[in-house]
């Protein structure tokens, strides 16, 4: 069977080619893995041109026999010191590059390998992996047992740098676990993380190798090799689109159950990594003994000590019954001194500790809303916690949520993940509410309705007041807490949907969130989720517009007045025609009173590489006033002498400018999933609401405005809303109403240009 490499050979390009040389294996699993590395070792011992003193010594994933299908070749050419060792390298790699393999390589003798690792970990975590390929087997023997011996007795010296690569990995690629499209070598708990544990049990620190972790490698090796089958090249992160393909050569019921699965286990090796590092910390730094010669140990929170670097129990809480708040307790503690639970302390814990009552005493509640509130470290003590179970025994709900994946593309981590880091995100905020252990809470269950039917916010509502009975919170902050979780997308919809100058708008924000308390929960809670979400979910201008809508309502709260809508700007209502202002991200035309203004503004915003976020059209005194907020579609800011004059000229009515814009909107015109229409007739106070629901496109403000205006509809505003790869577009088409033979007649126009 033949199998698709990719080849890197100097200068070329990596593009894949069909290895007919090596025939190698391509199926899935530890036996074709197995298979793969035959296949190498035998053909590389037929061009290996033999020579005494000479062996090639193989690293890496052929080093381990753990080939995958589109892998690299790492080799080492080892020599005792020959001559001509150049040219016999040359004899070898080119081969290597002809039949279309990648490789990396490398031309030593046994004192240099050693010397490179001496002064680069990675390098010697390499060498630990070495096999003998061909040639001189004396030499590879020779480079593989000074090696081990080596790092087992440099390894503590060498651990703490090795830990501060591996942090740093982390930080560019995060945990596989909570990830919706995680790297499976990179990431924590990933592949690259085995291969540490697997130093780090060589050097003889800590049994980091268990049953368990084993498992897990394969697994996460099989899923790497199925991915590689589904993409056709070598890929390590295992994106949304290719998880069914893979599911199904693994035969996993779907992507969503291969995701918890890969979680699962690297889950499974973050922990024992973690555990490894305490170990090697332990081993380093000597446990601390007191004259009596016992452990020192130091009280952090009551019934929680610190012993070693970690927290035990203190003697007292283990003798009697104990109190069922223990384990909140201990977590609180753990993360607000930032100190790991000790293993045998939370396998104590997960034994013996009663479950809580409902409700729960003050004192669980107590320590719940320290931890949700302890910032960086909630993290590693909700997760150690998690580990042993103690969650499940909290909240049972906690059960359905453990690696949920979440579908919209804004999302980057699982449902867990995202609630426990809402959490820690709504802890900056506490100073700006009055009651930051409502917002601590709310924030941790503002989605647990998700995965369940129906919309999210309007199931979780119910869940989430029912979880705060449970832990004993007094029936108006209960209601409270299911408000803020209905709530919670209130005010990022009605912000970058509606028209935050229309009376109607902020009243019926107003309504729904009855008091100034709940408005700042809720304000603090959209700002958490968004930086929990992902990137995509904030930016300068959500959060301008946010903050304009908080603004209003909370004066319509205090005062029970509605707030006048803004006067125009002045520059746009005087001095002679056409009138263009460029902001910082803005654009404010005026203009002639005509139809299509709108339309055109938007068309000439988007030859220029502008998107419109929003847009108001209005008529004082003639005039035809258009604002629009604008950011750069590429980040590219465009040329404001070049705008400004298309712009001019084009609401002037320059032909030459409309035929540009119709050129581009046509070819802009694409396929994709079939777009929508919403209407909303009781949402503003004198215009009927249109939403296109439709994916996203340059040009499409400009389409529809035409579609619109050709169809007889006149336009007010227009708010733009970017979800991923779509849009929710909302156009206030002026009127109370239109008939519904008009209405159809719009939206047909509507659908046509999308």
């Amino acid at each position: 069977m033949t199998s698709l490499t990719t080849a890197t050979a100097p200068g070329g390009d990596g593009v894949p080619v069909v290895n007919e040389v090596v025939g190698l294996p391509g199926g899935v699993g530890a036996a074709a893995r197995s298979a793969r590395a035959d296949a190498l070792d035998a053909w590389l011992c037929r061009i290996f041109p033999a020579r005494p003193g000479v062996a090639l010594v193989a690293v890496g994933g052929l080093g381990r026999r753990q080939c995958a299908p589109y892998g690299d070749l790492d080799l080492v050419l080892l020599h005792a010191g020959v001559p001509g060792v150049d040219e016999l390298a040359a004899a070898l790699w080119y081969p290597i590059w002809d039949a279309g393999l990648r490789l990396d390589h490398s031309v030593r003798t046994v004192a240099e390998a050693l010397s490179v690792a001496q002064d680069d970990v990675k390098v010697a975590l390499g060498l630990l992996d070495a096999r003998h390929v061909a040639g001189d087997p004396a030499l590879t023997g020779q480079l593989a047992r000074t090696a081990t011996d080596h790092w087992r007795r440099t390894a503590i010296r060498q651990l703490p740098g090795l830990r501060e690569l591996t942090a740093a990995r982390w930080e560019a690629h995060g945990e596989l676990a909570f990830l919706l499209e995680g790297d499976l070598k990179e990431a924590a708990g990933g592949l690259r993380d085995v291969g540490i544990l697997r130093a780090i049990a060589t050097a003889g620190v800590t049994d980091a190798l268990r049953p368990a972790v084993h498992a897990a490698h394969r697994r996460l090796l099989d899923t790497r090799d199925a991915l590689h089958r589904q993409v056709g090249r070598r890929v390590d992160r295992l994106v949304a689109q290719e998880r069914d393909g893979v599911a199904k050569l693994l035969g996993v019921d779907d992507g969503d159950a291969l995701l918890r699965l890969t979680a699962g286990d690297a889950r499974t090796v973050r922990h024992a990594l973690d555990d490894a590092w305490r170990a090697a910390d332990r081993l380093r730094s000597g446990r601390q003994r007191a004259a009596s010669g016992r452990p020192v140990r130091r009280p952090v929170a009551r019934d929680v000590v610190e012993q070693d670097g970690e927290l035990v129990l203190a003697r007292t809480a283990i003798g009697a019954r104990p109190d069922p708040s223990l384990s909140l307790r201990v977590a609180a503690a753990a993360a607000t001194t930032r100190l790991p639970i000790a293993r045998a302390t939370c396998e104590w814990l997960a034994a013996y500790c009663p479950p809580l009552p409902a409700p729960w005493p003050p004192t669980a509640r107590a320590a719940l809303t320290t931890l949700l509130g302890a910032g960086p470290g909630l993290m590693p003590a909700w997760e150690t916690c998690d580990r042993y179970g103690l969650i499940d025994g909290w909240l049972p709900e906690w059960t359905r949520m453990r690696s949920l994946p979440q579908h919209n593309p804004v999302h980057r981590f699982t449902l867990d993940r995202h609630l426990v880091q809402t959490a820690y995100e709504a802890s900056r905020h506490a100073r700006d509410v009055e009651r930051p252990d409502l917002l601590l809470l709310g924030a941790f269950l503002h989605d647990i309705g998700k995965g369940l039917p129906g919309d999210h916010s309007t199931v979780g509502a119910p869940l989430a007041e029912a979880v705060a009975t449970r832990i004993g919170l007094p029936p108006a902050e209960a209601a409270l807490i299911g408000t803020l979780v209905r709530l919670h997308l209130l005010l990022p919809e009605v912000a970058t949907r509606r028209d935050l100058s229309d009376p109607k708008t902020i009243a019926g924000v107003a309504e729904r969130v009855g008091d100034t308390g709940t408005l700042e929960l809720l304000h603090a809670l959209v700002r958490a989720d968004a930086a929990a979400t992902g990137p995509a979910a904030w930016s300068g201008w959500k959060g301008r517009l946010i903050a304009e809508l908080v603004a209003r309502v909370r004066t319509t709260l205090d005062t029970g007045v509605v707030p006048a809508p803004p006067a125009p700007d002045p520059a746009l209502v005087a001095g002679p025609l056409p009138v263009v202002h460029l902001g910082e991200d803005r654009v404010s035309v005026a203009a002639a009173d005509r139809r299509g203004l709108l339309a055109t503004v938007a068309g000439c915003l988007a030859l220029h590489r502008l998107e419109v976020i929003s847009a108001d059209a209005a008529t004082v005194d003639g005039r035809a006033l258009v604002e629009c907020r604008v950011q750069p579609r590429y980040g590219l800011a465009p040329d404001p002498i070049a705008l400004s004059a298309d712009l001019r000229r084009a609401v002037a009515g320059d032909v030459s400018v409309t035929q540009r814009l119709r050129g581009r909107a046509l070819a802009a015109r694409s396929g994709g999933a079939a777009a929508r229409v919403v209407w909303h007739r009781e949402a503003a106070t004198d215009a009927v609401l249109l939403e296109l629901r439709a994916a996203d496109a340059a040009g499409l403000l400009y389409r529809v405005a035409c579609a619109l205006d050709e169809a007889g509809a006149q336009v007010r505003a227009a708010r733009i809303a970017t979800l991923g790869g779509d849009v929710v577009d909302t156009f206030y088409l002026v009127g109370a109403g239109l008939p519904d033979e008009q209405r159809a007649r719009v939206e047909a126009a509507v659908l046509a240009a999308v």
